[in-house]
């Protein structure tokens, strides 16, 4: 545990670790406090793409917990970010929310209905029929098929609901196109956080609740793993996997120690 304590930087995931919802998870202001006290750099990671990092920021403002904008990288940063680089000034038609969209605007892309470059679909409650039809004619003309994230599930204070790569699967069955999800695991994104965090991949950690998308990110990137049992993931579902996390946690309050 010594040498996880003395990590220089620390990558941690949001939903599922830092809160479930609207409810803050236990042990994790003393996480942060934990953080802040030893001058650790840090970087709230998530695949999630509905919210802002003000509007994160003041999610977790709501929760007790005093965190400013550039602690946060989401996969809608992370999407805008790569499509900016792949087709500078070009155009999407979203399935998604203003996180979403206002990052897409940001890089420099705009909103296009008729013939974008690509569809993008993220986290929404806005989902219906009329949006997925016109995603598909749209794809079917030759839009490219971007997911913010792939995760299929992401946890709440209700339970599991569905995420992006289960809104996202009835225009890939419909066309026949597969989607690329920028967020994790994707590389691009954790190469992006360690950037942020401007540490090298053996000096930081990253913590997540799932084992398809946080623990395998840092594998893939060399970046030692810490399991929180938190969230989606327990005990008996982590063994289904072929891989296993450097550490295995309740949660984040353990870290400190």
């Amino acid at each position: 545990m010594q040498s996880l304590r003395d990590k220089k930087g620390f990558i941690c995931d949001m939903d599922g670790v830092i809160y479930h919802g609207n409810n803050l998870l236990p042990g994790v202001i003393e996480f942060v406090n934990w953080l802040k006290k030893e001058n650790k750099q840090f970087l709230f990671l998530t695949n999630s793409s509905e919210r802002s990092p003000r509007e994160l920021k003041q999610k977790l403002m709501r929760l007790g917990i005093e965190v400013e904008e550039e602690h946060f990288y989401t996969s809608a940063l992370a999407t805008a970010g790569f499509l900016s680089t792949q087709c500078p000034g070009g155009s999407c038609y979203v399935i998604g929310e203003t996180g979403l969209t206002n990052a897409l605007y940001n890089a420099g892309l705009s909103m296009n209905e008729v013939n974008p470059d690509y569809v993008v679909v993220g986290e929404t409650r806005s989902y219906s029929f009329e949006k997925i039809e016109h995603a598909v004619h749209l794809v079917l003309k030759g839009a490219k098929l971007i997911g913010t994230n792939p995760d299929l599930t992401g946890p709440t204070e209700k339970g599991i609901v569905p995420a992006t790569r289960a809104l996202i699967a009835p225009v890939e069955l419909a066309t026949g196109k597969q989607a690329y999800f920028v967020g994790k695991p994707n590389p691009l994104m954790m190469r992006h956080g360690l950037k942020r965090l401007g540490c090298k991949r053996e000096e930081a950690v990253i913590i997540g609740d799932r084992m398809d998308t946080d623990i395998v990110a840092g594998l893939e990137t060399e970046i030692d793993t810490v399991l929180v049992l938190s969230g989606v993931t327990n005990t008996t579902t982590m063994e289904q996997f072929p891989y296993k996390p450097h550490y295995i946690m309740e949660g984040v309050g353990e870290v400190p120690g």
